[in-house]
């Protein structure tokens, strides 16, 4: 079954900074695209959490902007996507008593360190799917639990990103089997809260939301002025959705085997979609959902083009590629392959995939005077495509890789896709939707309410069909020389800063 002229599905994607609301016109397949920013707050070192007012009111500015222009056509869903992750202690009232602890908080090294030394961590990875590291939830309550047992106690619910947005938008605080598969807390198997993973971090399955399947549909609820503020008619249907990242390979149409994933934002992802979870007793990769009976397997760097960014604030002042204004230019255009002999380690956020170590800290290696601001940032960028590569064999070990989608607002520079496809030394092809993400949520959307039999009936009634694929990207064989290079110096230096971090503690 396909939508009717003058309905659109909506694909909500809520992520580390910013929103996107994309409205899907299953008529006439055009697109409104909507899009809201907030910070990344960091009030500690280590730290990095969201007011989750904020972040709800960005969502609802985003929603109603984007439902606005559409002229008055049904909204036959809104679909959710969100960060994974996250973690936000809620009262009994369900008002939020914490910030929301990001995937990039690092305060839980401590408690991960201790976790991962443990016997018992082989088998909650097995478990879960999920690696023992700081991003977890896992960790983060037993950072809780042992370092302000005042909030531990007090709080009635303990709740993802996703879960907040679903009890906004709905009144039922309840979560999904993606988002739940990346907390380090449930069974893959039973698609449950894992008993081993609770007795871990101390905390009662009654204190965890109910978890229900990605293609769940719940009514928008229609109190406080919600309805009004959007547009749109009380019960809509809300599906409930799934985790950004198993969302963005089904957006790119990284769905089939050998076909791999890439996703270059604040941080990067690599991941290939399995039939059934396959879980990765050494935490080499992780295993989250999709919908059954897909899952994704794979790994994400922290670091990602957030690593440039932090570049431009620290060295100089400077237009980002694709920011307002730049033509395609980028100030490391015009420097040689390897940056002249500069390495940056590019840890500045707790580094999780390939290395899952986050202990690591930043650092360039090999600057001398002549060495300026543009050597700096190309040694950034070649940092981060050296981290994507070393996650690229780690996951090719697993689940070989052929070919590779990639998506991100990065990629509108022609330096990161050049850089990129070589240090990857495979097919690369950008399909240029920045909304992909919110793609997948839109695809899932339909699939839910029964607007189509399959995922890719929904792709194509959202006329992903008919967008011609651009050729995969050239690849420069001397830029592939230079990262072979490159990736054997950083296992030295990298090797080398991990023995200093154990000699230092």
């Amino acid at each position: 079954m396909t939508g009717a002229a003058g309905e659109v599905v909506v694909g909500l994607d809520v992520g580390t900074t910013g929103v996107k609301a994309v409205a899907f016109d299953l008529g006439t397949r055009q697109r409104s695209i909507a899009i809201r920013e907030y910070p990344l707050l960091q009030p500690a070192p280590g730290q990095q959490v969201q007011d989750p007012a904020a972040v709800l009111a960005g969502a609802q500015a985003a929603l109603a902007e984007c439902i606005a222009t559409l002229g008055g056509a049904k909204v036959a869903a809104i679909s959710l996507s969100a960060a994974m992750h996250g973690l936000v202690a809620l009262d009994d009232r369900c008002r939020p008593i914490t910030p929301l602890v990001t995937w990039a908080d690092g305060r839980a090294a401590l408690e991960a360190a201790e976790l991962a030394r443990d016997p018992a961590s082989l088998d909650l990875q097995e478990t879960t799917g999920t690696p023992v590291h700081p991003m977890t939830p896992l960790a983060k309550l037993e950072w809780f639990r042992r370092n302000d047992p005042a909030t531990f106690s007090a709080a009635r619910w303990w709740v993802g990103l996703k879960d907040y947005l679903i009890y906004w938008l709905t009144g039922t605080l309840v979560t999904e089997t993606s988002s739940a598969s990346g907390t380090g807390l449930m069974d893959v198997t039973t698609r449950q809260w894992s008993a081993l993973a609770l007795q871990a971090c101390g905390v009662d399955s009654s204190r965890l939301p109910e978890i229900l399947p990605t293609t769940a549909v719940l009514p928008l609820r229609g109190d406080g002025g919600l309805t009004a503020s959007l547009g749109i008619a009380a019960g809509t249907p809300v599906v409930v959705g799934a985790a950004d990242g198993p969302l963005a390979n089904l957006g790119s149409g990284a769905v089939d085997v050998g076909i791999a994933g890439l996703s270059l934002g604040t941080s990067g992802a690599i991941r290939v979609v399995t039939h059934g979870p396959h879980p990765d007793r050494l935490g080499r990769v992780f295993c989250y959902g999709l919908v059954e009976p897909l899952w994704v397997a794979g790994g994400a760097i922290s670091n990602g083009a957030e690593v440039l960014r932090w570049a431009a604030r620290s060295l100089a002042p400077a237009t980002l590629p694709g920011e307002p204004g730049d033509p395609g230019a980028h100030p490391a255009d015009g420097v040689s392959a390897d940056s002249d002999g500069v390495v940056m380690l590019p840890f500045l956020l707790a580094e999780r995939a390939p290395l899952w170590n986050p202990d690591l800290a930043a650092a360039f290696v090999g600057l001398r005077h002549h060495h300026g601001e543009a050597h700096m940032r190309r040694a950034a960028m070649e940092g981060v495509c050296v981290q994507m590569r070393l996650l690229l064999d780690r996951v090719d070990a697993l689940h070989p890789v052929t070919s590779i989608r990639a998506t991100g607002g990065a990629f509108r520079s022609p330096l990161w896709k050049s850089l990129m496809a070589a240090a990857l030394e495979r097919p690369m092809t950008v399909t240029g939707d920045e909304e992909g993400t919110a793609l997948g949520a839109a695809a899932l959307g339909l699939l839910a309410v029964g607007y189509s039999g399959t995922l890719g009936e929904a792709l194509n009634a959202l006329e992903y069909h008919v967008r011609d694929d651009p050729e995969p990207e050239h690849v420069d064989p001397s830029l592939v020389a230079a990262f072979g290079a490159l990736r054997d110096k950083t296992a030295v230096l990298v090797d080398a800063l991990a023995r200093n971090v154990s000699a230092t503690r």
